[in-house]
């Protein structure tokens, strides 16, 4: 199920969101945006990336129908039509197949423009993709999914940072040092890291320990006591 974004059209993908992307399983390709993947393409090679993009939509609406604790390998199998060797031969856990969904979604919906320079503005529309995809989408539970996991499994933990938390946020500190017109140097760097937090993190405060909606309103009040319109 691919991630979309409620705040409006969303830019095209650029470099940014390959280098997020890059983690050592085997490359998932696009999920059909809107649906299920159905396993009956023909040829083996069709019929494998089929099952494969089942398994990956399954997982995500089975996360939101039971929780993280109600999903299992042998209900993703069930629900996406094949059989759990299939599943074991690509991935190890649960864990991992919600963390190539997760990779997968956020690639597109947490993009920024590929138009250079940026300014606050992109800055501001940047929070608020990153607040429609946390609160409203099946990928933002899935992120908020691992997120507390993590908290319980150092594999998962090392997982989500390696493969996707430190790139994410070492792309996003260096568009906003960009959007902000700082130095890049080690004072604009940790200015625009600093700024990064107080913006981002009562997102995940709202969000994981509140757990109130991430409405626009919220944004924009919070946006508005650290950025200019």
């Amino acid at each position: 199920m691919a991630a979309t974004i409620a705040t409006g059209p969303q830019p095209p993908p650029d470099k940014d969101q390959h280098a997020i992307a890059a983690q050592p399983r085997p490359a998932t390709g696009s999920r059909a945006v809107g649906g299920r993947a159905s396993a009956a393409s023909g040829g083996s090679g069709r019929r494998s990336e089929a099952a494969r993009l089942a398994v990956l939509n399954a997982a995500d609406d089975l996360l939101v129908e039971q929780g993280f604790e109600g999903l299992t390998i042998e209900g993703i199998a069930a629900a996406a039509g094949v059989a759990k060797q299939t599943i074991y031969r690509w991935w190890k856990s649960k864990v991992d197949i919600l963390f190539d969904n997760l990779v997968l979604d956020a690639g597109t919906a947490l993009a920024w423009p590929s138009e250079t320079p940026c300014d606050p503005a992109d800055l501001r529309a940047y929070v608020h993709r990153f607040a429609a995809f946390l609160g409203n989408e099946p990928a933002g539970q899935v992120l908020q999914a691992l997120l507390g996991h993590a908290q319980l499994d150092a594999r998962t933990a090392e997982l989500l940072h390696d493969g996707f938390l430190d790139e994410l946020r070492a792309r996003d500190v260096a568009r906003t040092v960009a959007c902000l017109g700082l130095t890049a140097d080690d004072r604009g760097i940790d200015e625009a890291a600093v700024l990064l937090d107080a913006l981002l993190a009562p997102l995940y405060h709202r969000a994981l320990v509140l757990r109130r909606p991430l409405d626009a309103a919220f944004v924009d009040a919070l946006l508005d006591q650290h950025l200019p319109r």
